[in-house]
């Protein structure tokens, strides 16, 4: 993890130094719409949620489990598009000082045009990018551009890497390295396995300082098993369907719930 500060890794650094660890929430932006998106995203940082996760809806969303692909095929069928993602950013930045992260998939980036894609998420108060389908060794006008522009820059570790891929997710994260707990697509499990916990480990002999991981964490609980051993805890779905179930009420809900099991 290489270059500028990171505001996500002292925001990491800082709740480790405080408690157990951070929490990461996970929501798409424009679901159910892009107003309701922004209230909902500012209800979790006002309710313990360390980093916001926003995804950016795509028509393919080949990593993502059925909650979190209804959720993004609402808002584009409702008319999402590229530029609310930054809107929404700039509106939740304006109301509570927590980084954002934009978690999306690398084609609507290049379709976008790189450069100008790190200038406008900057110029919105965004924080970085988690980039599920992007391997560092095919990133090299991602790396230049957020080295240009200080952004973050994580990048996905699965069980199934091997330890070189994994050293490289390692150098060219900035922030922390996303840890995938199982294989396959992302949803809410009764249990987080422990391939999970192998992994964080294999990233701390690569070198890694702050490691989170994330697909299938749903309860305090479970935030709490996964600090044990990782910096941070991502939840997603969980997020999502409290939010499609409750709205804004009832995600601020779950997000308190959650933030309970990063107490030391």
């Amino acid at each position: 993890m290489k270059g500028a500060e990171s505001r996500v890794e002292s925001v990491i650094a800082q709740r480790k130094a405080e408690a157990s660890g951070a929490l990461v929430g996970y929501l798409p932006a424009g679901f159910p719409d892009l107003k309701t998106s922004i209230d909902a995203a500012v209800a979790l940082a006002q309710n313990g949620v360390d980093v916001i996760e926003l995804g950016l809806p795509y028509s393919d969303p080949v990593m993502d489990g059925t909650v979190i692909q209804a959720a993004t095929q609402q808002a584009l069928s409702n008319g999402f598009r590229l530029r609310d993602g930054f809107t929404a950013v700039r509106e939740i930045t304006a109301q509570v000082d927590t980084p954002i992260l934009v978690m999306t998939y690398w084609n609507p980036v290049l379709q976008y045009g790189v450069d100008r894609f790190a200038d406008d998420l900057l110029a919105a108060g965004g924080a970085g990018l988690i980039t599920p389908d992007l391997i560092p060794d095919e990133g090299a006008s991602w790396l230049a551009a957020s080295e240009r522009t200080g952004l973050d820059r994580v990048f996905l570790a699965a069980p199934s890497s091997t330890d070189e891929r994994l050293r490289q997710a390692v150098d060219a994260s900035r922030g922390f390295v996303y840890a995938v707990s199982t294989m396959g697509i992302t949803g809410a499990r009764s249990d987080v396995d422990s391939a999970a916990r192998s992994l964080v480990a294999r990233l701390r002999d690569a070198g890694a300082t702050s490691t989170c991981v994330g697909i299938g964490i749903s309860t305090a609980a479970q935030v709490a098993e996964v600090l044990g051993y990782a910096d941070g805890a991502i939840v997603g779905s969980a997020l999502v369907k409290a939010l499609a179930d409750d709205g804004v009420e009832g995600v601020g809900r779950l997000a308190a719930s959650l933030s309970a099991g990063t107490a030391a």
